[in-house]
């Protein structure tokens, strides 16, 4: 075992003197150390009740044997952080969750980890640190929470943020928008559409490293208790039998994620938090690989913020299992990948029938033929930009309009919320990249304002940054290269001509090659917007969104 290197032998007497002293006793510590690492906090409502994951984690470690030892991991909550400075962080943070991982698991020898986070960039966090360290480890998430219930009708986080939007407008009062986020978020859990983290927490059970439900299974719910005693209990035997992450995290598994992905219309975001996990593992994700996945596989689900269901229906119908099982039919999905059950995605996923075609649909009655997320390249976006299309109106599709140039969110969201912005435009925001920004700020408050206020078939939104999963409309964020980096976005005026095909895959700027290169040679690069502490170090070591924004 690892940990006989820190607490074996002769040598071992003060690392255990250490632990008697903490209470434990020989038997505790002659067992496989397994590090429980839960990033509960009072601050994210979908870690709030994460005690309670672990606490059911140990209990399973301890019943196969094992002795738990818990140790946090930082989160960020990326609604309370949208809208201000607190954003930048929230990217910028995966990093820190990986690295700190690294450091605990290391410094102490740990034989095993249980991985405990259940929302944005603390899940992906989480699965670089399992990838980087390679010793056995399991993820149990937290579970979403269940949709909110606003006079009749179903409501999430989104209807929030597009509240806001409809306040501005004058279509709502204030009471009746306090009415609304004190009603749309009912518990404790991660937010109830397909938004980033449950695409994730969806997408960390078909890569293998959760256990099957892990992605659907409610917060607060039996289930989910006893999915994490069940993850306490498998992470022994996937030490017992030397299954490590790398054992699970191959080609084919990404591969996997990636038509699951397209097939549910996930996040916009796990076009950044695939090939950064991949990194780690050694493998190389393209957006190119992407783009050919989706054509080649259906969008089966229509999860807000794309339709009217939410995380809980998902689960009723069947979950991710059933799901995979409809594709896998077409031979859509490569079932021999090992997963934390000890069995194969097709040894998973065998009897696991869809039980409501009406939320997750066949094959033969997809919504559309390919996939949820389209990957847009052109003059704009050399390196490729990301659209949930699944999310975008038919009339924008296709859009030509007049450039709107905006250097800040904040500029941005000043001119929707004035009346500034009218329909037909193309708003671009631009040095929010990973560099620019830096941290690629999540942008749900431009795009819920412009839906909110009526705009969301008429105008087109384009950015070096990212949106958040619960973003709709013809929002297209990763624009690589960014404008930190000399990206064509970053040389557009206002009143330029900008054609958006989505149907065809295509972002152009519609300026001369002249006017552009007269552009180039008098261009001023700005200066970086933070250059001391963790964001300032960040902005130097990050790469474009195309990468998955991985530091080097």
């Amino acid at each position: 075992m690892i940990s006989d290197r820190v607490k074996g032998g002769a040598k071992g007497a003060p690392a255990r003197a250490l632990m008697y002293g903490m209470g434990l006793t020989k038997e505790e510590i002659d067992r496989p150390l397994i590090g429980i690492v839960n990033a509960q906090n009072e601050i994210i409502p979908g870690h709030l009740h994460l005690d309670e994951i672990a606490e059911a984690a140990k209990a399973g470690v301890r019943i196969a044997g094992g002795t738990p030892m818990e140790f946090p991991a930082i989160g960020v909550c990326d609604g309370i952080a949208m809208g201000h400075i607190g954003m930048k962080y929230s990217l910028a943070s995966r990093e820190l969750i990986a690295d700190s991982i690294e450091t605990m698991a290391q410094a102490h020898g740990l034989d095993a980890l249980v991985l405990i986070p259940n929302c944005d960039k603390i899940v992906p966090g989480m699965l670089m640190a399992a990838a980087r360290l390679n010793i056995p480890a399991i993820v149990v998430s937290g579970g979403p929470m269940k949709a909110g219930k606003t006079n009749g009708c179903t409501t999430d986080f989104t209807s929030v943020i597009e509240g806001v939007g409809t306040y501005n407008d004058g279509h709502m009062s204030e009471g009746e928008l306090e009415h609304l986020a004190m009603t749309a978020c009912p518990g404790c859990g991660s937010c109830s559409g397909l938004f980033t983290a449950n695409s994730m927490n969806c997408l960390t059970e078909v890569l293998g490293m959760g256990l099957p439900y892990n992605g659907t299974a409610a917060a607060h719910s039996g289930e989910r208790k006893r999915l994490a005693k069940y993850a306490g209990m498998r992470v022994m035997e996937l030490l017992r039998n030397n299954i490590r992450p790398l054992d699970i995290l191959t080609q084919d598994a990404f591969e996997n994620a990636i038509t699951v992905d397209m097939a549910m219309a996930g996040s916009t975001n796990t076009v950044l938090h695939l090939p950064a996990i991949a990194n780690e593992a050694g493998i190389k994700l393209e957006l190119t690989l992407f783009d050919d996945i989706s054509g080649r596989t259906p969008c089966l689900t229509k999860i807000a913020p794309s339709g009217t269901y939410h995380m809980e229906d998902l689960h009723l119908a069947g979950g991710i299992p059933a799901m995979m099982k409809e594709l896998a039919g077409k031979g859509l999905v490569k079932e021999g990948c090992m997963t934390v059950t000890g069995k194969t995605v097709g040894e998973n996923i065998a009897g696991k029938d869809i039980k409501d075609a009406d939320v997750i649909h066949t094959v033969e009655n997809a919504y559309s033929q390919k996939g949820g997320l389209a990957i847009l390249r052109g003059n704009l976006a050399v390196d490729g930009a990301v659209v949930k299309e699944s999310a975008v109106a038919k009339e924008m599709l296709q859009h030509k309009g007049p450039a709107r140039v905006f250097n800040s969110e904040e500029e941005a969201v000043a001119a929707i919320f004035g009346g500034g912005i009218n329909k037909g435009d193309v708003v671009v925001i631009r040095y929010e990249g990973p560099k620019g920004g830096p941290g690629m700020r999540e942008m749900l408050s431009p795009t819920a304002a412009i839906a909110g206020m009526g705009l969301g078939r008429d105008v087109a939104l384009i950015t070096d940054g990212r949106f958040s999963g619960a973003t709709r409309g013809a929002a297209i964020g990763h624009v690589s290269p960014e404008a930190m980096e000399g990206g064509l976005i970053g040389l557009v005026e206002e009143g330029d001509m900008i054609s958006v095909d989505i149907t065809n895959k295509k972002l152009e700027l519609l300026v001369g090659d002249d006017e552009i290169e007269a552009r180039k040679k008098a261009y001023v690069k700005p200066e970086p917007k933070i250059t001391k502490g963790y964001l300032g170090r960040y902005a130097k070591l990050v790469t474009s969104a195309n990468t998955g924004a991985v530091l080097r």
